[in-house]
C-alpha cells in the first residue's frame, strides 16, 4: 500500500514572539511574563524575577531580531517552500497592558506587515494568540487568569485581532501548550501566576498551588471558548484550535500497576485539556482527578458549561518532542531531560538535553488523540535541540537533524495510512530562536543559524544548514524524497 501525503498539507515551521521578535519595548510594546525570564543553559537553570532587574540577561528583550528582519526571514522560509508559517503575537504589542482601553497602532501595523509579507510568499500564517507571554501588568494586578477579569481581557484582545486581520489569517490557536499549567511551571508563563518568591524556571518543587492552577485553567478554556464563538461571528472562514503539549506514557513494564498508571498519567497531563476544548465538557475522570491532587473543583459560573459546549474548537495541534516511561515501583527515577516527563525508557537513545527519541510513538500519539477526537490533526511543534558547529567554510552540516526529522515524518506518513486526518506539520523552530526551557541559544532547532551565542555575542546574520537544503526537497515532494 503506498501512502501519500495529502495533497494540500500544509508543510512549514514554527516560532514564537518571545523567543524571536526582541525588540521588547519598541513602538509601544508593554512587559510580558516572558521578559522577565532570565538566561539560562543546559547546565544552569534559567529563574523567573519579578520585574526586571538591572544586570540580569533576559533573552526575549533582543532574541534573534525578527523584529527588524522579519522579511529577510520569511524570504527564507518562502526559499524552502513553506505552505505554513506558525508564529505568535505579543499580547504586548496589541495591549501594552492587557487591560488598555484601546490597542496599540503600532502593534496592530506591525503584525499587518507580517501577514502582508507572508501572503506575497503565498505563506499561509498559523498564529498563537497567547503563547507564554501574558502581560506583566495583569499578572502583577489581578493575579494572572486567577482572576475571571482576566477572560474579558483575552476576549477584547481576540476582537481587535480577528477584526484587524480578517482577510490575513485564517488558523488560530487560542493557547500554545494549554496543559503545561498543570505539567510545568506553566501557572506563571501560561496563566500569569506569579510566584511567592524568585525561583529557578524549573524548580518544580515550589510549584504554585494546584488549586489555583486548575482554576485559572477553568478561565481559559472559557476565554478560549469564547474565542472561537467570536471568530465564528467575525468570519465564518475562520479555523481556531486548541494546542496541547504532548507527552506519549509507556508503561515501564507489563506490570498491570504500570500500565494503569501510564494511562491515569495520559488522561490528566494531555486528555485532560483536550476533552473540554475538543468535546466540549469536563470528562468523567476529572472528579476523581481534583481529588488525587487535593483540590475542589473548579469554581463555574451560571453559563460556563453552555459556552464550553458551543466553543469547541475546529482542530486539534499539539507539540510533540520525546516520550517517557510509567512506573509504580517507587524506587524508579524520573530522568527524562531538563523537563521531568517520567521515568528513562531504556529501549531509546536521547538528544544532548536528554530528550529521548521516539519517532513511533508520534504514529501511537496521533493514532490515540485520532481515534480519540476524530478532529483533524495537526503537528505543529517538533524537532531536535541540538548545538550545531559552523564549519571553516561557514557551512553547517546537521545529518542528527535530518535523521530525526525524517524518521518523524516517516511516522506522520504512517498515520495517515492508518486513517488520521492530519493537516500539516511545523517544526519548531525553523529559525535558530531562544529556547524557551533553557533560555539559550546553544540548544538550536532551526533550518536557519542565527550568529549568536549564549552570551549574546555575535552579529544575528542568517545562514542556511544542510537541513535547510533537506527539508526544501521534502516540501516540493511533498514527502516523497526524503533520502
Amino acid at each position: 500500500m503506498k501512502i501519500a501525503f495529502p495533497e494540500n498539507f500544509m508543510w512549514g515551521g514554527a516560532t514564537a514572539a518571545n523567543q524571536c521578535e526582541g525588540a521588547w519595548r519598541e513602538d509601544g510594546k508593554g512587559m510580558s511574563i516572558a521578559d522577565v525570564n532570565t538566561a539560562g543553559s543546559r547546565r544552569t537553570p534559567r529563574r523567573i524575577t519579578r520585574g526586571v532587574i538591572e544586570g540580569e540577561k533576559y533573552p526575549s528583550h533582543e532574541a534573534i531580531d525578527f523584529y527588524h528582519r522579519y522579511r529577510e526571514d520569511i524570504a527564507l522560509f518562502a526559499e524552502m517552500g513553506f505552505k505554513v508559517f506558525r508564529m505568535s503575537i505579543s499580547w504586548t504589542r496589541i495591549y501594552p497592558n492587557g487591560d488598555d482601553e484601546k490597542p496599540n497602532p503600532a502593534g496592530i501595523e506591525f503584525y499587518r506587515n507580517v501577514f502582508t509579507e507572508l501572503k506575497k510568499h503565498a505563506i499561509e500564517p498559523l498564529v498563537t494568540i497567547s503563547h507564554y507571554e501574558m502581560p506583566y501588568h495583569l499578572a502583577e494586578k489581578y493575579g494572572g487568569f486567577l482572576d475571571r477579569r482576566c477572560i474579558d481581557f483575552f476576549v477584547n484582545y481576540c476582537r481587535t485581532i480577528f477584526t484587524e486581520y480578517r482577510g490575513l489569517v485564517k488558523y488560530w490557536l487560542a493557547f500554545n501548550e494549554i496543559n503545561s499549567a498543570i505539567l510545568f511551571p506553566g501557572g506563571e508563563v501560561l496563566q500569569g501566576i506569579l510566584p511567592e518568591k524568585e525561583r529557578n524556571f524549573l524548580d518544580l518543587s515550589e510549584h504554585a498551588d494546584m488549586a489555583k492552577n486548575f482554576q485559572a485553567l477553568h478561565h481559559q478554556f472559557v476565554a478560549s471558548a469564547l474565542a472561537v464563538r467570536l471568530a465564528r461571528r467575525i468570519d465564518p472562514q475562520y479555523r481556531v484550535g486548541c494546542m496541547i503539549l504532548g507527552g506519549l506514557t509507556y508503561p515501564r513494564t507489563c506490570a498491570p500497576e504500570d500500565v494503569l498508571l501510564a494511562r491515569q498519567k495520559m488522561a490528566s497531563s494531555d486528555f485532560y485539556c483536550g476533552d473540554v476544548q475538543i468535546r466540549g465538557e469536563y470528562p468523567p475522570y476529572a472528579a476523581r482527578l481534583w481529588d488525587e491532587k487535593g483540590v475542589k473543583p473548579p469554581v463555574m459560573e451560571p453559563g460556563d458549561e453552555t459556552i464550553l459546549r458551543e466553543g469547541k474548537v475546529d482542530f486539534c495541534s499539539f507539540s510533540y518532542y520525546s516520550s517517557a516511561c510509567a512506573s509504580a515501583d517507587p524506587a524508579s527515577r524520573e530522568e527524562t531531560g531538563n523537563f521531568s516527563m517520567g521515568v528513562k525508557n531504556p529501549y531509546l537513545k536521547a538528544s544532548d538535553w536528554g530528550w529521548t527519541v521516539d519517532s513511533v510513538g508520534l504514529r501511537i500519539y496521533l493514532n490515540e488523540l485520532y481515534n480519540r477526537y476524530r478532529i483533524p490533526l495537526m503537528v505543529v511543534e517538533n524537532g531536535l535541540g541540538a548545538a550545531d558547529q559552523v564549519e571553516p567554510d561557514g557551512s553547517i552540516h546537521d545529518p542528527y537533524r535530518i535523521d530525526y526529522l525524517r524518521a518523524h515524518i516517516e511516522a506522520m506518513r504512517e498515520a495517515i495510512g492508518d486513517g488520521v486526518d492530519l493537516m500539516g506539520y511545523t517544526p519548531w523552530g525553523c529559525i535558530d530562536l531562544v529556547s524557551a526551557s533553557t533560555g539559550e541559544m546553544e540548544k538550536r532547532y532551526g533550518f536557519i543559524y542565527v550568529d549568536k551565542d549564549n552570551e549574546g555575542r555575535g552579529t544575528l546574520a542568517r545562514s542556511r544548514k544542510d537541513s535547510f537544503w533537506w527539508y526544501k526537497k521534502v516540501i516540493a515532494s511533498n514527502g516523497e524524497e526524503l533520502g
